[in-house]
């Protein structure tokens, strides 16, 4: 459940740093590809079972 729950909550942060927002115009991509690289880590310790 805390999981499914994590997930979620990154995919959207994902979704609001991508640069094409107004807000995130001047970030780049760098906010987008530490939030990705921290959900494939977590989606990876889901299915092994750790979270």
């Amino acid at each position: 459940m805390l999981g499914t729950i994590l997930i979620i909550i990154l995919i959207l942060a994902v979704l609001g740093a991508l640069p094409t927002w107004g807000h995130s115009r001047s970030w780049g991509y760098a906010p987008t590809g530490g939030l990705g690289l921290v959900l494939v880590i977590v989606i990876i310790l889901v299915l092994l079972g750790r979270i």
